[in-house]
C-alpha cells in the first residue's frame, strides 16, 4: 500500500485524503517533518498560499518538503500549485522552486470569479475531458522546457508535470473523477521502482 501524505496546515486538504483513501491507499495528514517522513509521495493542496508558506516555516517543513521533494513525488494544486512553483509573478513570495514554472496568482478575480467548466486533459497519450473546479485560482504564465502541459482550460495550462512533481491549478479532489490523483499513484509507484526521477 502507497502512502501518501497530505500537507494539513491549512487549506482544503481532507478531500485528498478523501480521494486517496477511496483509490484504496494510505493517507496521512501532514503537520510534521516526522510524519511526512513515512510518506512516499506528497500532496500540497488549495488554500491560501501566503499563509501556507508562513505555517511551513513555523512547523519547521519548508526545509522538510524540499528535502523530501529531491527524491520524492510532490502534486501542488490550486496553491499547492503557487507554493511549488519556480516563481511567482508580480510579487517578492518566496516559493519552494521544484518545477520549472512561473504563476500568477487569483489570476481569474475574487472568490466571486471561481467557476466550474470543462477541460481537456491527456494523461495517457489520449485526450479527453474532465470537469474543472477553479476556485481563486492561479494561472500558470510560463512552462520550462522539460515541463510536460497534461491539461487545459482554452488556452491556459492547468496541469503540468517535471520529473516526478506534479502541479495543477484546479481542484481535482472536489470532483468524483479520480483520474488526476491515480496518475499521482502512478508517478509514486514509478518513483519505488526507480523509473521517475526529479531534476531539482
Amino acid at each position: 500500500m502507497i502512502t501518501v501524505g497530505i500537507l494539513a496546515l491549512q487549506g482544503d486538504f481532507a478531500k485528498h485524503a478523501q480521494m486517496i483513501e477511496k483509490l484504496g491507499q494510505r493517507p496521512i495528514l501532514i503537520r510534521t517533518a516526522e510524519q511526512l517522513r513515512q510518506c512516499d509521495g506528497l500532496i500540497i493542496p488549495g488554500g491560501e498560499s501566503t499563509t501556507l508558506l508562513k505555517l511551513m516555516k513555523k512547523h519547521a517543513l519548508w526545509d522538510a518538503v524540499l528535502d523530501f521533494a529531491r527524491p520524492k513525488p510532490v502534486f501542488g494544486t490550486c496553491a499547492g500549485c503557487i507554493v511549488v512553483a519556480r516563481s511567482i509573478l508580480g510579487t517578492k513570495q518566496e516559493s519552494l522552486g521544484l518545477i520549472d514554472i512561473d504563476v500568477q496568482r487569483n489570476a481569474y478575480g475574487r472568490q466571486v470569479d471561481s467557476f466550474i467548466d470543462a477541460v481537456d486533459i491527456q494523461l495517457n497519450g489520449t485526450m479527453d475531458k474532465m470537469e474543472g473546479v477553479f476556485i481563486r485560482a492561479p494561472k500558470i504564465k510560463r512552462i520550462g522546457k522539460d515541463v510536460t502541459p497534461l491539461a487545459w482550460h482554452r488556452n491556459d495550462v492547468i496541469l503540468a508535470e517535471q520529473g516526478c512533481i506534479l502541479v495543477g491549478t484546479f481542484h481535482p479532489e472536489l470532483t468524483e473523477d479520480s483520474r488526476v490523483h491515480e496518475y499521482f499513484l502512478r508517478k509514486i509507484k514509478a518513483n519505488l521502482f526507480g523509473i521517475c526521477r526529479n531534476s531539482i
